[in-house]
């Protein structure tokens, strides 16, 4: 089928991330009833367990981390370069991601808001930043309002009281909870720059041509 050709990577990836989600609930359900037997409560079932703190916790502080290291790797990329990288404008050219959206203001095809004036236009030409920012903003904010949960459900356990959201905010665990994700991302972003200047991978638009010098940059 032609949809299913079309918008095949979207539909095996989303198909990954609910078979994922799933083995995370089943999963962490598992291991947080083995909690609460230790501390003699009584476990409690999956639905409940998915609008948990210790699920919405970890799962937003994922979020967060995918979407800081989209934000940043879109944002760096407009104004950074790693010469031979398939992942890298070349320093030396000037690429139509950098052309003005002025210039072609009058095409037909050309998005509605491109037609809509300086404001949203300029708006419009940063958008995909912003957007991928403002989802790392939200998870951000996600995770750390089930992480308090999270948290104040576990001192409740062992029979203290929990910190408030903004003293959780300003706690060593919670920024342990992100830092341990966002140096991942990071890292994980900078060895597919620099391994896309020297290796391949026949037919992925994120590789440079097999033939292609380690020099060259851009997938072309």
């Amino acid at each position: 089928m032609r949809i299913l050709r079309d918008n095949g990577l979207t539909i095996v990836l989303s198909l990954a991330t609910f078979a994922c989600l799933l083995g995370m609930i089943l999963t962490g359900f598992s291991v947080y009833n083995q909690q609460l037997a230790e501390h003699g409560q009584a476990s409690i079932s999956a639905g409940q367990y998915a609008h948990s703190g210790h699920f919405l916790s970890a799962l937003f502080e994922n979020w967060e981390s995918e979407f800081l290291q989209m934000s940043a790797y879109v944002v760096l990329t407009a104004f950074l370069y790693q010469r031979g990288s398939a992942e890298s404008k070349d320093p030396d050219e000037k690429t139509e991601q950098d052309d003005d959206a002025q210039r072609n203001i009058n095409r037909l095809d050309a998005a509605a808001l491109v037609r809509s004036g300086r404001f949203l236009r300029t708006l419009y030409s940063y958008s995909l930043g912003l957007a991928l920012f403002g989802l790392f903003i939200l998870s951000f904010f996600l995770h750390l309002w089930q992480s308090a949960a999270s948290q104040a459900a576990d001192t409740a356990m062992h029979g203290r009281l929990p910190l408030s959201i903004s003293s959780h905010l300003a706690s060593a665990q919670f920024w342990f909870e992100s830092f341990q994700n966002w140096q991942s991302e990071f890292l994980s972003t900078a060895v597919v720059v620099v391994f896309s200047i020297f290796l391949r991978f026949k037919g992925s638009p994120e590789s440079k041509p097999v033939t292609a010098l380690h020099s060259e940059t851009g997938a072309r």
